[in-house]
């Protein structure tokens, strides 16, 4: 079987907010859903708007996933990520943004996300985020105008589960921002496990949704593949 290849766009946001809160991507929305990739036999590569270092939040080393992942040679490819406007989305049979608050500050507007998002899902590559990761898809419009997100299933973190974690720092609210442009959002309790597929769309709520939002990923690489 040919391998799979799945591309990670993480932010490249140190700090959000007035009040200058340290982010970067959270430590388990990486290292759980690269522990289910990997475990699967998939690849993983890595890229950011600014490419580089990567800005990180959230490190919890009681964790054997997160330590393993600490420890591994993937974070070191992780902190030489690719530039993005260097990439085609094309080459990988997935993308997959992970969360923490920094994509709330890059990810959500940038220009070569937008295009990439656009690029891949023109291209029928699965699209795949979590926790503040979907912001990823927002302004991401198709070739008739329509929003990506508009009438398709789809979860992200949710507006209660921010009044309790990062509500004074964040621009805007995610959930409110998704379903304002048409997005058929639905979230769990706070804190609870929820990931939603809709084709080729797989979101995860949360960063304890990460794993099974990975599984998903697999299920659908491994289903393209028959």
């Amino acid at each position: 079987m040919t391998t799979k290849h799945v591309l990670f766009i993480l932010t490249n946001a140190a700090e959000i907010g007035p009040h200058k809160r340290a982010t970067g991507y959270f430590f388990p929305e990486v290292a759980h859903p690269y522990e289910v990739l990997d475990h699967a036999g998939i690849a993983v590569e890595y890229a950011s708007p600014l490419g580089g270092a990567i800005p990180e939040d959230g490190y919890d080393a009681a964790d054997p996933s997160q330590l393993a992942f600490r420890n591994s040679a993937a974070i070191r490819r992780l902190n030489h990520s690719r530039k993005l406007s260097e990439v085609d989305v094309r080459d990988y049979d997935a993308i997959f943004f992970p969360g923490g608050l920094g994509p709330m500050v890059d990810i959500a507007q940038d220009a070569d996300v937008k295009a990439a998002v656009l690029r891949a899902w023109n291209a029928g590559k699965i699209v795949a985020a979590v926790c503040h990761g979907p912001a990823a898809l927002l302004g991401v419009k198709l070739d008739d105008g329509t929003p990506l997100v508009y009438g398709r299933k789809l979860t992200s973190f949710s507006n209660d589960e921010e009044a309790g974690y990062a509500q004074a720092d964040v621009p805007f609210n995610l959930e409110t921002a998704l379903r304002a442009e048409g997005a058929d959002f639905s979230a769990a309790a706070v804190w609870q496990e929820n990931v939603v597929v809709d084709g080729r769309l797989i979101t995860g709520q949360n960063p304890g949704s990460s794993s099974a939002m990975a599984q998903e990923i697999v299920k659908a690489l491994q289903g393209a593949a028959q």
